[in-house]
């Protein structure tokens, strides 16, 4: 039988994205006669901990198989694991894995090791602050789509979309990824600053575009970006095939075929917003087929983002985000421009070309980001209040992010040199110390 990893990362309380998850789960197994193994990755406190013990206790389903792991669960799998592939560095490694702080890119490699464990042949990935929508009274289930393509030729898959729109070219490689976006708030947390100062926002926006970018292209990013689908519920199924819509693809609405995430991880980047989105250029840059669907997730925010301590971590982590891409453009650049030649005969990914591209990139002047920095600063102490409080608190911290950022490049590219041995060796994980 097929098996699949419904995935789920959490540090918050979601006990009822939990119940609505394994409700997914327990559809896909009646509708595509899988076994779905949901994995629910928790880090949040121990008394949501709990109470996610007590949603993940679903009823019984046939074809379900729940994992519940905390950090102590998934630290043992990922010890066992390191120490069986052999590689150097193991404490490096067990950092880059599960770090002591938020990454979003981290949590998602952890599901991918143990989806591999668990002889999964594809991640399907939900996010704890999201929903499903629901049309003529039944929940709008992301998954009929992704399991109904996900991993088949381009060309068998195109009975199961509404529209093909592929190069025949692409028709013998195989669906890579499969993933519609969201509706509902924006999908970073900068909407209060959009209505406080429009023209802010769109300078705060437009400082994550490639160096050089001309004004027209920064707006025509502004624009598209973080938006989703909008606020357009669903009314009818629609699924395109064709090299993926990265815009309108989110990690909280994804598949992703393991001839992908078994070759190359995403960016174990800590404390940086949008470190997981990675795997959506590689799909596209190198000709992997794709299907864009719009079963949006509908997205919303907790209420800890916006005040206190919440709100100065976020914001930072969007300030890491914009430092990241002084070393991620070049990486895109250099896919873009090698297309299908990232690829082997196979159509597999080529790891070792990406690490060397973020090598070179790690060189990068830094220049650019000190002036993302300093606008940053005049954007926030222009907006007054709590953002002012917040570039006083930026202000002392530069040389740090400056340095995590080039170092957080730097560990992709080594975590990309051992991913080979660590998927291998997930896959010989003892029977008995399969996670539960």
């Amino acid at each position: 039988m097929r098996a699949v990893c419904l995935a789920l990362p959490t540090n918050r309380e979601c006990a009822d994205t939990i119940t609505a998850v394994g409700a997914e789960a327990a559809h896909a197994a009646r509708r595509f006669g899988v076994r779905v193994h949901l994995l629910v990755l928790d880090s949040a406190d121990p008394a949501a901990r709990a109470r996610h013990a007590a949603a993940a206790a679903l009823p019984p389903a046939e074809g379900v198989v729940v994992h519940h792991l905390d950090e102590d669960a998934q630290r043992a799998f990922l010890r066992g694991t390191i120490e069986r592939s052999g590689l150097p560095g193991p404490d490096k490694l067990l950092d880059l894995m599960l770090p002591g702080a938020v990454s979003y890119g981290a949590c998602t490699n952890r599901a991918f090791l143990l989806a591999a464990a668990l002889g999964c042949t594809s991640v399907h990935r939900r996010d704890s602050d999201s929903r499903y929508q629901w049309h003529d009274g039944e929940p709008v289930f992301p998954i009929e789509h992704e399991l109904a393509t996900i991993g088949l030729k381009a060309a068998d898959a195109a009975a199961a979309v509404t529209e093909h729109t592929l190069d025949p070219a692409h028709a013998d490689k195989p669906v890579a990824l499969v993933g519609g976006s969201f509706i509902g708030e924006l999908s970073v947390d900068l909407g209060e600053i959009r209505e406080l100062d429009p023209a802010v926002y769109h300078d705060v926006v437009a400082l994550w575009a490639p160096t050089g970018a001309t004004e027209e292209e920064r707006r025509e990013l502004v624009a598209e970006s973080f938006i989703g689908a909008g606020t357009e519920p669903f009314t009818a199924d629609r699924a395109v095939l064709d090299r993926p819509d990265i815009w309108r693809i989110d990690m909280c609405n994804i598949a992703l075929d393991r001839e992908v995430y078994e070759r190359v991880p995403l960016p174990p980047a800590t404390d940086t917003i949008g470190s997981d989105y990675f795997l959506h250029h590689l799909v596209r840059d190198a000709t992997l087929p794709g299907v864009t669907h719009n079963r949006h997730i509908v997205n919303y925010y907790t209420p800890e983002r916006r005040t206190g301590a919440g709100f100065t971590a976020y914001q930072e982590r969007y300030a890491k985000f914009l430092l990241s891409m002084l070393y991620l453009h070049p990486v895109y650049a250099e896919m873009e421009r090698a297309g299908d030649a990232l690829l082997d005969e196979h159509h597999h990914v080529r790891p070792g070309v990406i690490a060397d591209s973020a090598r070179r990139s790690a060189a990068t002047d830094r220049a650019e980001n000190h002036r993302r920095l300093a606008e940053l600063d005049r954007c926030y102490r222009r907006l007054g209040g709590k953002y002012a409080e917040f570039a006083d608190h930026l202000a002392p911290a530069r040389a740090r992010l400056l340095d995590e950022a080039q170092a957080d490049i730097e560990d992709f590219a080594l975590l990309i040199d051992a991913w080979g041995p660590l998927v291998r060796a997930s896959r010989t994980t003892p029977a008995d110390r399969l996670p539960r």
